[in-house]
Parts: structure tokens; C-alpha cells; sequence
């Protein structure tokens, strides 16, 4: 039996003319365009026809059609024809090409080329799919770039689109809710897409310790503080206990979550912070020589348990190191001449003032 089938390639490499075979599957893709499909005996050949496709009526899904979907939403990256064969192997080639070619036409599912074989992709959303092509199209692109979203330049560049074009194109689906603009902590000037529900990505807002693209250094101060209380408190806690000495070191240990729990309590911020923000703030206070951390075998799901203490110097800093001069790492090329010499020194002249 012969079957008639038109679906369009999507190809991931493109301008790349190649032979693909999955299963009995083989398909020639020489550009983007509508391919005709036939199945016969086994073996479905492709060649590119020209004109415009035929508008065929949204077919019902049926209980194949459903199970590939399941399929396709249990591997986001795409199914392969061999897939949908280990999954029912009772099912004959022509109901799976008849299940296939209808999810096609009813904009379910998208076909890919990947290397050498066919790959069926759920569609993300379905409220792209009134546009037309060149918004489907950057639609895709910004799908693709998920919550770290993608600059303009590299849309123009993947989508092959005029700047006008673009731009006019990326208003129109901000207007419909499509997609976001978001500006980059790294580059204030610099602003990425990505799709309207999705949460931005840390690196692009700068997470908690930013608010409106400004770093808030105060609020990172009073959660550095805070931290270090409450490991001063834990300390003095094992002190007054009167068990040996590694019992009262490991008394005064804390986890990064039970600091978390403590900031969380005292609500001092008004965002969530989570484990590893608190960590960020703990790392400061390594830095700063108050703190120390040491990692311990965690128990279940936990690999390694970061437990930190405050720690006290055997004697008090002596008066040097507190000044610019007792850190500074070009003191040896310090002189009353030259470019570097106390009248000219800014770091001076702040700790002075």
C-alpha cells in the first residue's frame, strides 16, 4: 500500500544537503521546503515539490497520536521513529505513519533533521502558532535560549532578518505577551529575549544582591554582619560547654542551612534567599579572614555537609596591616618620586580621611 504524506523539514544544519535514516525512514533535505513522503514497502523516499501546501482539515487525535505526544513530552530534546517502535512494537508502519503525518498537520509536534535522523519535538507553546513564518521562526530562536535569553544581534544573525523587520517583529510579540525584554546586569546598555513566563537566570538579573540594576551594597553588609553573629553566638554557646576541646570546635560549627534558617527568621530581607546565596555571604566573611569552612560527609541525598565556624586570632593584627600601606602589593615600588608615592596615593588619602 502506498501512502501520501506532506510534512515540512526543519533542519537544525541549515543549507546542509544530506541523506537521513531512521528506521525506514529516509529523507533527502536540499533546503527548507515541503518534502512529499511516500511509504511504500517498507521504505518512505523524499523529494522536494514546489507549490503550496494543502490545507488539510485538524484531524482528532487518537490513542496512538496521544502516545506519541506522552512520548514526546517524556524526552523534551525529541523522539526518534525507533523510539516509537520500542515503545509499541505491535504497531505496523502504517498507523504509525498515519498517527505521525496527523500530529503534523495539526501543529502538534515539529520535525527535525539532527545529524542522520529525524527527530519529533513537541511544540513549546502553542500561542505562537497564528503568527507567521518569520515570527515563528524568532520565536524559536528565543525558545532555544531558554532564561539566559539572547541579544538582538544574535536573533538577526540565526533568523537571517533585516533590522527593521526584527525589530518591528519583536515589538509586536512583546505586545502579545510572547516574549520579554530583560536588562543584563553585565551590560546596562544590553538587553536579552526571552519568552514572557519564564524566570530570568541569575546571571541576568544579578539574583538577590541587585535590585533595579544597582548592586546593593548595604544589604549585603547587614547579611554579613548577621552571618557572623550568629557564628559568634555559636561559639560562645560551645564555650560554655564542658565537654573536651573538638567537642566544643564542633559545637561551633553551623551548616549553610541552618544560617539560612536563622536569616530567614529574622527577616531582614525581603526576597527568598536560598542556601546558596547564604553561601555567597559566608564566602566574604573566608575572605575577610573571620570564618572558616571545612566539609563533612553528608548523609542521603547530601554529598558533602559545608559546616563554618568563627574563628579568633592568637594575637590582635598589629597596627600596620590596617593601613593601605600593610596590604598594598606595589609598596616596594613606593617612593617620595615617581608615580607611586604617598601624596598620590587615593587609598591613602580615603583611610585618612
Amino acid at each position: 500500500m502506498r501512502i501520501q504524506i506532506q510534512l515540512r523539514i526543519q533542519s537544525l544544519e541549515q543549507g546542509v544537503c544530506a541523506w537521513a535514516y531512521v528506521g525506514h525512514w529516509s529523507a533527502r533535505c536540499c533546503h527548507p521546503g515541503w518534502c512529499s513522503l511516500r511509504a511504500d514497502s517498507g521504505l518512505i523516499m523524499a523529494s522536494t515539490s514546489s507549490g503550496n501546501k494543502a490545507q488539510d482539515p485538524e484531524p482528532g487525535l487518537g490513542p496512538i497520536e496521544e502516545r506519541i505526544m506522552e512520548l514526546c513530552r517524556q524526552y523534551p530534546k525529541g523522539i526518534s521513529d525507533k523510539i516509537i517502535q520500542n515503545d509499541n512494537p505491535q504497531l505496523e508502519q502504517k498507523e504509525r505513519v498515519s498517527a505521525v503525518n496527523n500530529l503534523l498537520a495539526a501543529g502538534h509536534i515539529d520535525l527535525f533533521k539532527q545529524g542522520t535522523e529525524l527527530i519529533y519535538r513537541l511544540k513549546g507553546t502553542s500561542r505562537a502558532r497564528g503568527g507567521d513564518a518569520e515570527e515563528k521562526i524568532v520565536y524559536g530562536i528565543i525558545e532555544e535560549a531558554g532564561n539566559k535569553g539572547i541579544w538582538i544581534r544574535d536573533i538577526r544573525f540565526k533568523s537571517n532578518l533585516g533590522m527593521t523587520q526584527l525589530n518591528k517583529l519583536l515589538k509586536n510579540m512583546e505586545g502579545k505577551k510572547l516574549i520579554k525584554s530583560v536588562t543584563s546586569v553585565a551590560a546596562s546598555r544590553k538587553k536579552v529575549y526571552m519568552l514572557y513566563d519564564i524566570e530570568p537566570d541569575q546571571s541576568v538579573t544579578g539574583g538577590a544582591w541587585y535590585s533595579d540594576q544597582d548592586f546593593e551594597s548595604e544589604f549585603v553588609e547587614v547579611l554579613n554582619q548577621q552571618c557572623y553573629k550568629f557564628l559568634l553566638q555559636r561559639a560562645d554557646q560551645a564555650l560554655a560547654s564542658s565537654d573536651g576541646p573538638m567537642a566544643v570546635r564542633n559545637l561551633s560549627c553551623a551548616s549553610s542551612k541552618e544560617i539560612a534558617n536563622y536569616i530567614s527568621e529574622l527577616g531582614i530581607s525581603k526576597v527568598s534567599l536560598s542556601v546558596p546565596d547564604i553561601e555567597k555571604i559566608l564566602d566574604t566573611l573566608i575572605y575577610d579572614g573571620k570564618v572558616e569552612r571545612r566539609l563533612q560527609a553528608g548523609s542521603g541525598s547530601e554529598d558533602q555537609l559545608k559546616l563554618y565556624r568563627a574563628t579568633q586570632t592568637l594575637l590582635p593584627p598589629v597596627g600596620l596591616i590596617k593601613t593601605p600601606c600593610g596590604i598594598c602589593p606595589v609598596i616596594d615600588q613606593c617612593s617620595d618620586v615617581g608615580s607611586v608615592t604617598p601624596q598620590l596615593c587615593m587609598y591613602l588619602k580615603e583611610w585618612l580621611e
